[in-house]
């Protein structure tokens, strides 16, 4: 594999893989479709979760109708949030995160959001 102008071996590959994300690393994830399409149906998935509280809070109503309206610039914000709060984490550990952890991330964040009256 060559990459950055070096070649890059299979066995330094794999233990790349078992260290923390280099920021590097969380810079090509933020390229990873699969995972950003992720991050989009947790914001959806939270936005629904919103609307369905039997008395939302007008800053509930507005993150919600935001989110659903404007998808690609929430998704920005919080996809880069879910890298930068799983820094901590392997590339292998973040591309195979479940769905719960995902919504996990997602919830925290648009909580906080939320709290303050943004995005």
């Amino acid at each position: 594999m060559v990459g950055h102008g070096r070649i890059v071996t299979q066995e330094a590959k794999w233990k790349r893989s078992e260290i923390v994300a280099a920021y590097d690393d969380l810079f090509r994830l933020y390229y990873n479709s699969d995972l950003r399409n992720r991050v989009i149906v947790a914001i959806a998935k939270k936005a629904q979760t919103l609307l369905a509280v039997p008395v939302p809070t007008s800053a509930q109503l507005n993150w919600a109708k935001n989110a659903l309206e404007n998808t690609d610039s929430v998704a920005i914000a919080l996809y880069k949030y879910v890298l930068a709060a799983n820094s901590a984490f392997t590339v292998v550990q973040i591309t195979g995160a479940s769905d719960a952890a995902i919504q996990s991330n997602i919830d925290t964040a648009a909580d906080k959001f939320i709290a303050g009256g943004l995005l």
